[in-house]
C-alpha cells in the first residue's frame, strides 16, 4: 500500500486471509498522516474489509482526525449498507 498527500492506495483483495497483513500496512500509513483510503485499486472483499475500515476509523479518531474511504466497491458498498455501517466508517 503506497501513500501519496495524505492518500492511502490499498491494492488487490481484501478478504479474510488478508485482513491482518493489511491491517497493520494501514494503520502504519495512518501513524505517517494518511487521512484518506482510495479503495479504487481493491479487487474481491468480504465483511472482513468493513471491519477493518472500522478498527482503521477508530484509530484516526483518537488520532485526533476523521478517515475518509472514496471510491469504495459497490461491493463493498452494498454489504455497508446492509449491515448499517456505512455512514459509520465514511464510505463514498
Amino acid at each position: 500500500m503506497r501513500l501519496e498527500n495524505g492518500i492511502a492506495y490499498p491494492e488487490g483483495d481484501l478478504t479474510l486471509g488478508q485482513v491482518m497483513r493489511v491491517r497493520a500496512e494501514g494503520e502504519q500509513l495512518l501513524a505517517n498522516g494518511a487521512t484518506t483510503f482510495d479503495l479504487t485499486g481493491l479487487g474481491k472483499v468480504d465483511s472482513s474489509a468493513l471491519s477493518l475500515f472500522m478498527n482503521w476509523s477508530r484509530l484516526a479518531l483518537v488520532q485526533g482526525h476523521t478517515l475518509e474511504f472514496k471510491n469504495t466497491p459497490a461491493s463493498l458498498l452494498s454489504l455497508a449498507k446492509l449491515y448499517g455501517v456505512a455512514e459509520l466508517v465514511n464510505l463514498s
